[in-house]
């Protein structure tokens, strides 16, 4: 994998790059839609790629291992050919899903145990055996197994959460160093910065990670529950020290403003199940704001979805089309929303991008954060 910096933005830390996998061009800051078990929510892979015009989606390693199970993604050829995706694929180790269950896991020196949340069965994920599932799975990144600590934990617990990280980490590297792909393609495999919301738990986390030099670096543990101001400072601290000439990842993060917000600060990459979960529930991120679609205000709106939406859909039904469906409950409703959502965030991004190149970033950025957290 290798990441090109094309042009950086003079009044932020944002910048514009393009990651080369060997499945495809992945233009930075790029927002990448959750496929948690091998699909995007109710939406076919053809308008996931041709329509939203997704670069790059995710898989999760924890659902794919207890279901399909790794037995089938061997026999399928990998998750590409299982699902019928030709691009880019990364896939999340499964750590924050374990972090979740938090009645149902233990963590130790050797790695987490946990039970299935399908059938309460009994397993361990350990950095060696996350590392041969993703290569089972055949993801173009790879995460490091890891330990989400939540957002208001005290020092202590973050400390020595940190420290089980680093070892796992450790163990991971060199189980990653001593596999080979399956599936002919490089498997890239990203460090993940950790360390709550304790800023010299942050630096010590990235300086050990960029010592690494791993092809590119994540920064996890954020939005489960810390200040979105403390959450900025953390992306400030981790990105003075993460190297320049790797992408930088932010797990799970988050809402339009949080994006552009990280963009500036020096984020590359982002994922976040905000678009197609609010869109489910009548929630629609436009260029002019937010709009529950569910409101009686909306009933007699027969103008487009949003006049600078790019899937088909903004341009195909109405505000009043969508208003019925959520109120019939009709499953159309929701995939229309969904749709429309993860078209704007890859807009979104886009915009940003063309905007750090063109070198008015911050004052765009400006006007358009503005605008995303207005409530239409």
């Amino acid at each position: 994998m290798r990441f090109k910096l094309i042009a950086t933005d003079s009044k932020s830390a944002a910048r514009a790059g393009e990651i080369s996998t060997d499945h495809g061009l992945i233009q930075t800051p790029i927002f990448m839609p959750v496929g948690t078990v091998g699909s995007v929510k109710g939406i076919h892979q053809r308008d996931v790629a041709d329509d939203i015009q997704a670069q790059i989606i995710l898989g999760n390693t924890y659902h794919l291992y207890l279901r399909p199970g790794k037995k089938l993604l061997q026999e399928a050829g990998g998750l590409h050919k299982f699902m019928h995706w030709d691009k880019p694929i990364l896939t999340d180790s499964g750590g924050f899903q374990v972090f979740s269950l938090s009645q149902n896991r233990k963590l130790t020196e050797e790695g987490a145990k946990f039970s299935s949340h399908i059938d309460g069965s009994k397993h361990i994920f350990t950095p060696e055996n996350v590392v041969e599932m993703e290569r089972i799975i055949g993801s173009d990144i790879m995460m490091a197994l890891d330990e989400c600590p939540p957002g208001d934990c005290d020092y202590n617990y973050a400390r020595r959460s940190l420290s089980l990280t680093m070892r796992w980490l450790k163990r991971g590297v060199e189980a990653y160093k001593n596999s080979e792909p399956l599936y002919g393609h490089h498997q890239s495999y990203f460090p993940i910065v950790q360390g709550a919301a304790y800023a010299d738990l942050r630096r010590q986390s990235a300086t050990e990670i960029a010592g690494l030099g791993m092809d590119g670096n994540a920064i996890g543990g954020l939005a489960v529950g810390e200040p979105t101001d403390v959450m900025y400072e953390m992306i400030e601290v981790v990105n003075a020290i993460l190297p320049a000439d790797k992408p930088r990842y932010l797990m799970g993060v988050g809402t339009p403003a949080n994006i552009l917000e990280a963009i500036s600060r020096g984020v590359d990459m982002f994922d976040c199940v905000m678009p197609t979960r609010n869109g489910r529930n009548g929630m629609l991120f436009t260029s002019e704001g937010i709009i529950n679609i569910k409101n009686k205000k909306w009933e007699n709106e027969f103008t487009p979805i949003d006049h600078c939406g790019t899937s088909f859909v903004d341009s195909y039904y109405t505000r009043a089309y969508l208003h019925h469906l959520f109120a019939a409950q009709e499953m159309l409703g929701m995939q229309i929303a969904s749709m429309h959502n993860l078209a704007f965030y890859l807009w979104l991004v886009g915009q940003a991008r063309q905007h750090i190149i063109k070198g008015d970033f911050a004052i765009w950025k400006t006007q358009m954060a503005n605008k995303v957290t207005n409530r239409l």
